[in-house]
């Protein structure tokens, strides 16, 4: 939520806007709180347990492709395995 300091990740699909209700973390926040710099993001391995929205319309793609930790590399996999691994709350993004 806007002017809070708990980060939250979502995981949206290309066409998906992002929660208008979130703001959005500058480089510095992301960084010092992932472990990770800005367009490599994965949604495991933080600092700190991020909780993690995933987005229902990502189901329709099979794989889908994730930030593996660098900003040139990704890794493979599908919408329930991405689910199981982060634990992550499925919604709607629109």
């Amino acid at each position: 939520m806007k002017n809070s300091d708990c980060p939250l990740l979502e995981v949206a699909s290309g066409v998906n806007l992002a929660n208008d209700k979130l703001l959005k973390s500058d480089a510095d926040f992301v960084r010092e709180r992932t472990g990770f710099v800005i367009g490599g993001v994965p949604t495991l391995g933080h600092k700190e347990t991020i909780p993690n929205i995933i987005d229902e319309d990502l189901f329709q793609f099979k794989p889908i492709w994730e930030a593996a930790g660098h900003l040139k590399a990704v890794f493979e996999l599908t919408p329930d395995q991405l689910v199981g691994m982060t634990k992550g709350r499925v919604m709607m993004i629109k």
